[in-house]
């Protein structure tokens, strides 16, 4: 099969196309033939080697050569064991523990696939499974009439974020960079800050903060929560999670904020009410570029330099939509 595969950490100049072995599935598991993949900021991390976390598993060199956790497509072959599934089936989900997405063929086990709602391409279900995920775990800290301030609300996630918190009634702040404001009022969000002219930890205070890029201080972060309020950091550097844990625990015990890290549970569970969300037409999908797989380098180029408003799809084959 045809797989874009890498064997050291660095660039997207790492990646090149192979021919290589197509994977049988073990018990428990499903060999999906991809249909499309969507890119997530994981992809980049995992190329990158960087933050440090991202190197599980293979501290000098990449454990899997082949990226993409997000996938969509038609089961093919089914390990023993599997019961949920016939070949045939179209299915999507987060393959985030064994990877492989930005192939022909992968694996993944069943219990993190789902059936794909025939309402949807198989383009716009890849984009779901992880940012639907962290998006709906996340809105669901705040409740009606709070204020919300999203740090990295142009990507994925925010993508999905804004709109469910603006439906849930939650006043949300967005931020990123310039070319992504209009993006961002687009979803809902209340106010649009550019983090390169405005110092958003001093535009508060906020009931909670989620933040998906994490780069400042922890006291910045508790400067701009309200009395009793709530940050919670999912991706950044290996530093900054640390500070949150540590400095951001200790702070928060002393002023009655809570600062901490969300630990994002996985799954159709987690993921399944956004997908029928985006199929009842309440949460749009928004597709910045699809790729073809050859050019797969580019697309994680796209992701990694933050330009994309939403998600960015590699299309492994001719009907990804």
């Amino acid at each position: 099969m045809k797989a874009v595969v890498y064997d050291h950490y660095g660039m997207p100049d790492q990646l090149r196309v192979e021919q290589v072995p197509t994977p049988s599935p073990g018990r428990g598991q499903v060999l999906v033939e991809v249909v499309a993949t969507s890119v997530n900021l994981s992809d980049w991390e995992g190329l990158r080697g960087s933050p440090m976390y991202a190197r599980f598993g293979g501290l000098t060199r990449p454990a899997r050569r082949i990226l993409g956790s997000d996938i969509a497509g038609r089961v093919a072959a089914l390990g023993a064991g599997v019961t949920r599934f016939a070949v045939g089936d179209e299915v999507f989900g987060d393959n985030l523990t064994r990877m492989g997405g930005f192939a022909e063929y992968v694996v993944a086990p069943e219990s993190v696939l789902a059936p794909k709602p025939a309402e949807l391409s198989f383009a716009q279900v890849s984009t779901i499974p992880q940012a639907g995920a962290i998006a709906a775990q996340a809105v669901g800290r705040a409740q009606r009439g709070e204020r919300m301030l999203l740090n990295g609300a142009g990507g994925g996630t925010g993508m999905f974020a804004l709109q469910l918190a603006s439906a849930a009634g939650i006043h949300v702040t967005g931020v990123d960079n310039e070319g992504k404001l209009d993006f961002i009022r687009s979803l809902g969000a209340h106010r649009a800050i550019d983090y390169r002219v405005e110092d958003f930890t001093r535009t508060g205070p906020y009931d909670v903060i989620i933040d998906l890029v994490a780069s400042r201080s922890v006291f910045a972060y508790r400067r701009a929560l309200a009395r009793g309020g709530r940050y919670l950091v999912v991706g950044g550097t290996v530093r900054a999670l640390l500070r949150v844990l540590t400095v951001g625990a200790a702070l928060g015990l002393v002023t009655g904020a809570r600062l901490g890290v969300l630990v994002v549970r996985e799954g159709p569970q987690h993921f399944g009410a956004v997908a029928e969300r985006c199929v009842a037409g309440d949460v749009r999908i928004h597709i910045d570029r699809v790729f073809p797989l050859e050019q797969t380098a580019d697309a994680l180029a796209y992701v990694g330099g933050g330009r994309a408003l939403g998600k960015v799809v590699v299309a492994v084959a001719a009907d990804a939509g």
